[in-house]
Parts: C-alpha cells; structure tokens; sequence
C-alpha cells in the first residue's frame, strides 16, 4: 500500500501566519525601470519568453540580466546559450551600453570617436563579469546544475528550452522537454530564479495564413510541450507592434501570482536595447543556499521522470 504523504494546515498555520504578519515580502531581481520593474523575476521562480526568430528574446533577456546584476550587486547570475558564444552576446551588450552601433563592434571597427563610449561600456561590463558565468558544453541540465552549484547563482538563463537535455531517455521531443520543464521546476524550488526562453510555432493570421503574426501567438504557441506554460509562474511572448515600427509588445500571457500586464517596448536594433513607452496594460537582498542543491534537486526530480532537432533556430544577430 502507499504511504500517505500530506501535511495538515495545523502544522503550517504557524509558519505561515509568522510569515504573513512579517511584513517581509518575497525576494525579486528588479531587471529594468518603470513597467520592466514590474516583472518579477527570484527565487523559486520560472519566467517562460517565447518569440518567433528576429523578435529579440535572446537580446531582450540579455538586457535583462545585465540590468538584473547591475542592480543587484550581490547577484551571481549562469547563462547558458546554444547557438551564441560568450564573445557575440558580450558584443551586443557592449553596443547597447556604450551606444556604438552592433555593425561596428561586430566588425572591429572602432575609432578613436568610439573610445570614451566604448571605455564606458567596457568599464560597466567589468564591474559585474566576476558575477556572470557561461556553460560550457555538454548542454544539458546535469552540467547546467553542476555549474550553477559551483558558481553559486542565483539566476538561471536557458537559452533555449528545446535544445537542452535532460537526464535519462524520453520517447520523443515532447516527453523531453516535459522532463526538462520539471527539472527547472525542481531547481526554482530549491531557490533559484529561472528564465527559459523558447521557440514558438507558427499559428495562423487574420488572413488563414501560417506566420508569426503577434495576434496569433498565444500559450499554445510554446513549441513541442503544453508542459511549458503550465510549469512556468509568468509567460511571455515577445512581439513586433505591426502598426509602430520600432515597437515590439510583451505580451504576459500568463500569471500565477498576480495580474497580466503587457509591456510596450521601443527596441532599437542597431544598439539590442529595449526601452519601456508607457504604462502596462492588463490582459486577461538574496539568501543563499549550500552549494550543491540544483545537482540534489536534479537528482530527486530524476528518478520521478519517465521516460529531431528544432526548425526554429534563431540566426545572429535576430534572436
């Protein structure tokens, strides 16, 4: 017979009324001002962004863990990016701080005009490197949560979800992103902030169309698994605004804790930097913990797992 396993609101009621009546709320990494402010992006957390190729997830989300470590300095942050190395997304964020354009720090073609904005981005840069680390190869979740372990972070990126293995054998590509999807769900538990970006499918437009189209993304637009709108604790889908070039949407599709606010942004391509326009619109001090806890975490939600690559790949400079 199974054992019950269950916990009676007699023995949580006092925890949980000294927690209420604290008037300490939860931990969050503000990662930008004004409506960017309001994303709340901590520990025990899973923030799902999706996008069709060109929307600008990978350089959105970059943004925002610079921003995240620059103000919050106690922060330590891992990224692990498929497709881009450490060199190309450190480009792309010295453009958007120094306010040199993309095209001339890709091609290394810096003057001496360029110096003091390019010192200034620089410096910024070094202020925060010794927080910020990169994965390293094999990308798959056991190395991710080794190297977390060790670097001691506190704020996960996985760029992309579709690409990162899990531990053990799954039938086919959906069975393996619903295990990946429950292994982050165990790391945000064991106090992690997690952000998970991932590839959408095409939907149709007004017009019956296959596309892109921003007003026919939606949670189901989240490629290969339904797991992952419901293990995330906000989802977003990063649009174009068909009718204001420059502008994209933020569309919040889903949150567990709070109301659905989408942010317009003005993105500026040449620099990869996102700016806040308006107000946000309704649609329907870090603790840390002993080393080793994504790799324990790793290891039990693994033995609760049971058992092509992606077309939507995004290509430098448009992800």
């Amino acid at each position: 017979m199974t054992k019950p396993n269950y916990l009676a609101a007699a023995d949580v009621l006092h925890g949980w009324r000294d927690d209420v009546l604290s008037g300490k709320p939860p931990t969050f990494y503000p990662i930008g001002e004004r409506e960017l402010s309001r994303l709340e992006i901590g520990p025990g957390l899973v923030t799902l962004l999706g996008g069709a190729p060109g929307a600008g997830k990978t350089a959105f989300v970059m943004q925002a863990l610079v921003d995240g470590l620059r103000l919050t300095p106690t922060l330590r942050a891992v990224v692990c990016n498929i497709e881009m190395p450490p060199a190309v997304l450190l480009d792309r964020q010295l453009a958007r701080l120094s306010g040199v354009d993309l095209t001339t720090i890709r091609y290394r073609r810096l003057t001496e005009e360029h110096a003091e904005r390019i010192d200034a981005g620089l410096n910024t840069l070094d202020e925060l490197a010794d927080r910020l680390a990169f994965v390293r190869p094999p990308f798959d979740l056991a190395n991710i949560a080794a190297v977390a372990d060790e670097f001691d972070a506190g704020l996960i990126v996985l760029d992309y979800i579709q690409r990162i293995q899990p531990p053990g054998e799954h039938g086919d590509k959906r069975g393996s992103i619903d295990a990946t999807m429950s292994h982050l769900r165990a790391f945000a538990d064991a106090g992690v902030a997690v952000i998970v970006l991932s590839a959408v499918g095409r939907t149709k437009d007004k017009s019956g169309r296959s596309s892109y189209s921003g007003d026919g993304l939606n949670l189901a637009s989240f490629r290969e698994s339904s797991e992952l709108e419901f293990g995330a604790d906000d989802a977003f889908i990063l649009t174009p605004d068909d009718e204001a070039e420059g502008e994209v949407i933020l569309r919040h599709l889903k949150s567990r804790n709070g109301e659905c606010r989408d942010v317009r942004l003005a993105f500026d391509k040449p620099h990869q930097s996102f700016t806040p326009l308006g107000e946000g619109e309704p649609t329907s001090t870090t603790k840390r913990e002993p080393r080793g806890k994504l790799q324990a975490a790793l290891a039990e939600a693994w033995g609760r797992t049971t058992a092509a690559d992606d077309d939507a790949a995004d290509e430098w400079g448009t992800t």
